[in-house]
């Protein structure tokens, strides 16, 4: 995959992932919101239920008080006629006439409102009474303009109170009365929550609340314990309006966790939302990662493969030649000359033999059909002999590997084959990543139950994001200008996989520029 294409996928899978974390986000937020409008709505009409319940009840209480004095007056009460108005109506087939007549009456029970309350004017509390009167008057002698100088065949009476004007008048000295009480005699504490715990439940609101009667802004003894006005979270209605439709009196509410109310509705789904993005979220960055990883693969196995294709191209161009010289007739007479060609072929031939054999034991170490006797050996044993291994190498280049063996203790338990590689890998490459002369520094140490082993060089060293992968099968670090280190990034894998296997562990501390440190930390036998 070319690395536009690679660019372009994932930008397209980033933007997607973006605009569905978007969208989840602003559904999660409109729910809130609808949920916080119903809220609201719900809190004012229980607010207001509240309000025109408190008015009521103290309207019924006030008259039943009110009918429970007129009916313990004993003299009747003093009658006044306020309006009085007649219908007078002939009726063709029998030759009556029927005279209907209505008298509004003002009934004085000479209750004055002082007696509910003594602050209270002397305002008299009075009730309308309708009388109402059929006359029938038979023959022709009837007067119209002399009613009262008629006297009927037949009378029919009837009376009732007007419950309307009644009720308007009521009304009226009712709410002038009570306006003059204070709050605290209008409604207790205990009754004002209780009316609302009711209509809240009614309204299906089960959230904590504390509520608050106000007098112009200034609060009044009815109110909870805990209850503050916050903004956002306080609903008030005005209550106990008097006849000109006005408060003094605002009955507050608030809700001291109302966001975790609203938001306890929407928890569930948010949850599912949240885990189902966070599964999006891993699926993508695996994704992600392994495309990376893949090319990464990919790229690193084009070049071993071009790294193999060049050790590959000079043994066989070097048993090429060797082969055409020996069909040399000059050099097939000469045996000297061509068991030195032979020898240069085997050579050669044990050469490719080595690196296919060191490809096969990395695969079978990694698929564990790989079997590494283990045996009692001494480490300073297996670094003298690894040291002699690359000894020639490092004399040619003029350098020199430094023994630093203080280990008092140095038996473990391992392979000496396969141990041996693992130290000629590590030296070979601190020789390898030398720049000028190779110095290498081994040190041996005793740490509690463990044997450490070091291997210092003073070369180039490397970065941070290449310790992390210098054990990646098929992975090199970048050289820079130093064009002369060969390989095909198996080796440091082999060290890792070999150590492993010999329940040990390897690392190792580098600094660009300063030179590397292989550390290998091994059990001690007992």
């Amino acid at each position: 995959m070319s690395k536009v294409k690679f660019r372009l996928l994932v930008g397209i899978m980033s933007f997607s992932l973006i605009g569905i974390i978007i969208v989840q986000m602003y559904w999660i937020v409109s729910s809130y919101k609808n949920n916080e409008e119903q809220f609201k709505y719900h809190v004012q009409q229980v607010l207001g239920n509240v309000g025109s319940g408190l008015q009521q009840n103290e309207a019924t209480e006030f008259y039943r008080m009110y009918n429970q004095l007129k009916d313990s007056i004993g003299t009747p009460p003093k009658q006044s006629e306020l309006k009085q108005y007649y219908i007078v109506e002939r009726n063709p087939t029998t030759n009556e006439q029927i005279v209907y007549s209505n008298i509004l009456v003002l009934e004085d029970y000479n209750i004055k409102s002082s007696f509910f309350d003594k602050k209270a004017d002397s305002l008299k509390v009075k009730n309308f009474v309708s009388k109402r009167k059929t006359e029938i008057y038979k023959g022709d002698d009837f007067d119209r303009n002399n009613l009262k100088q008629n006297y009927p065949d037949e009378v029919i009476e009837q009376s009732g109170n007007l419950d309307v004007l009644d009720k308007a008048q009521f009304d009226i000295y009712f709410k002038d009365i009570v306006a003059l009480r204070s709050i605290d005699e209008r409604i207790s504490k205990t009754k004002l929550k209780e009316l609302l715990e009711q209509e809240l439940k009614l309204y299906g609101v089960n959230a904590k609340f504390e509520f608050g009667i106000y007098n112009k802004g200034l609060s009044t003894k009815i109110k909870s314990e805990d209850f503050i006005y916050e903004e956002g979270s306080t609903y008030g209605v005005p209550i106990f309006t008097d006849n000109e439709n006005r408060s003094k009196y605002q009955l507050y509410i608030t809700f001291p966790e109302k966001s975790k109310y609203l938001f306890s509705s929407l928890v569930g789904i948010t949850l599912l939302s949240v885990l189902f993005t966070i599964v999006i979220i891993a699926a993508y960055l695996n994704a992600i990662n392994q495309l990376i990883k893949q090319k990464q693969i990919s790229e690193i196995k084009t070049d071993f493969i071009n790294n193999m294709t060049h050790e590959f191209k000079t043994p066989i161009a070097t048993i090429n030649l060797a082969l055409d010289a020996i069909k040399n007739p000059k050099i097939i007479n000469d045996p000297e000359k061509v068991e030195r060609y032979l020898k240069m072929i085997r050579d050669e031939n044990k050469r490719m033999h080595a690196q296919v054999e060191n490809v096969l034991q990395i695969s079978k170490l990694e698929r564990r059909e790989f079997d590494v006797e283990k045996e009692a050996m001494d480490v300073h044993e297996i670094i003298e002999n690894a040291v002699d291994h690359v000894g020639l190498i490092v004399q040619d280049r003029g350098g020199e590997i430094n023994l630093h063996l203080d280990a008092r203790r140095s038996d473990v338990l391992g392979n000496d084959f396969h141990f041996t590689s693992v130290i000629v890998n590590i030296l070979d490459n601190a020789v390898k990543y030398s720049k000028d002369v190779p110095v290498i520094d081994v040190y041996t140490e005793n740490v509690k139950e463990f044997i450490l082993i070091k291997i210092q060089d003073h070369g180039v060293g490397m970065s941070k994001q290449a310790q992390k992968r210098i054990f990646d099968k098929f992975y090199r670090e970048h050289t820079g200008d130093l064009h002369n280190v060969k390989g095909h990034g198996l080796g440091l894998a082999y060290v890792q996989q070999i150590v492993e296997v010999l329940n040990s562990q390897v690392y190792v501390e580098s600094e660009k520029g300063k030179g590397s440190t292989f550390i290998i930390k091994m059990p001690l036998i007992n």
